[in-house]
């Protein structure tokens, strides 16, 4: 049984499965599973020989489990691809999904504590067997991994203060809670700003928490191994630091440095885009606000 209380339909949808150009036989991994929505429509669109596999490290994930003999949910972080893949004796596919974004469901449970908008417990764990989740991050780093992080991650000018008022005022009571949190941050949320800075400051702590930008990277690097030519991977992201990441592996085949190129000079990359880069219409962040920041890319294998 499928359900999907707590879930909103995906950002995308419809751009993001018209890029996999589905094959009705082909095998397709949704590697942000979710609550099933871009799963769902795969599904649609496949024949009866048709295969997808999803992933989702996320144990509610399960509660959305879609009864279809084509269908297979993976409890595991999409980082491991290729090892599960292979576990269920599957070289090459045809099309991967993915949509990094936090799900409307994290969101919106409180004692998730992924949102500012409530006084959760500090988790921001998206893997709820996790060792490490925010509150040890804001107890435990020191003032000048909390710089590193606030200045990397939530890209914020200030993150020397902001580590400093933390550092500050932990030493007086362990920081547990979002009203807590939010009460250090007072002096630096700015009127009008103050849910902007917020987000920034929450993003940071949630990417470090699950390290989704060393997942983000080892999940890329591993895709033109699993990926037949010709075949399709559609990626959603969320913020610039995501996003740049898949920008240039689709441009260069890598993170850093020069493209590599064959004995004639010619770039030689795994993948090459399709069409530009691909953004929410109006309406579409009129319906879900959150929609707002997703940038799609598309590319096929050479």
């Amino acid at each position: 049984m499928i359900n999907t209380e707590g879930y909103h339909k995906p950002v995308l949808l419809t751009e993001s499965i018209d890029g996999l150009s589905i094959k009705k036989d082909g095998i397709y991994v949704d590697v942000t599973f979710g609550g099933g929505g871009h799963s769902r429509e795969i599904l649609n669109q496949l024949g009866e020989n048709g295969r997808l596999y999803a992933f989702d490290q996320d144990a509610d994930a399960a509660n959305n489990v879609i009864d279809d003999e084509r269908f297979t949910l993976i409890n595991q972080n999409f980082r491991y691809i290729k090892r599960f893949l292979k576990f269920y004796g599957v070289k090459k596919v045809d099309g991967i999904l993915g949509d990094f974004g936090v799900s409307s469901h994290q969101f919106d449970v409180p004692e998730r504590g992924f949102s500012t908008r409530f006084d959760g417990v500090l988790d921001m764990r998206m893997n709820q067997n996790a060792t490490i989740s925010a509150q040890n991050i804001l107890n435990e780093y020191s003032e000048s991994e909390l710089v590193i992080l606030f200045s990397k991650y939530g890209e914020l000018k200030n993150a020397k203060a902001i580590a400093k008022a933390i550092v500050t005022a932990r030493v007086e009571q362990r920081i547990i809670t979002g009203n807590q949190l939010q009460q250090i941050l007072k002096p630096f949320l700015q009127k009008f700003k103050e849910n902007k800075t917020l987000a920034q400051i929450y993003q940071a702590i949630r990417i470090e928490v699950n390290e989704e930008i060393q997942v983000l990277e080892e999940f890329l690097l591993q895709l033109p191994d699993i990926v037949k030519t010709g075949g399709r991977i559609s990626l959603i992201s969320y913020h610039s630091l995501e996003d740049r990441l898949v920008k240039r592996f689709i441009r260069d085949g890598q993170f850093e440095g020069s493209p590599e190129k064959d004995f004639y000079g010619n770039v030689a990359v795994p993948f090459k885009k399709v069409g530009g880069l691909i953004v929410p219409t109006e309406s579409e962040i009129a319906e879900n606000s959150r929609a707002r920041s997703a940038k799609l890319r598309i590319a096929e294998r050479q």
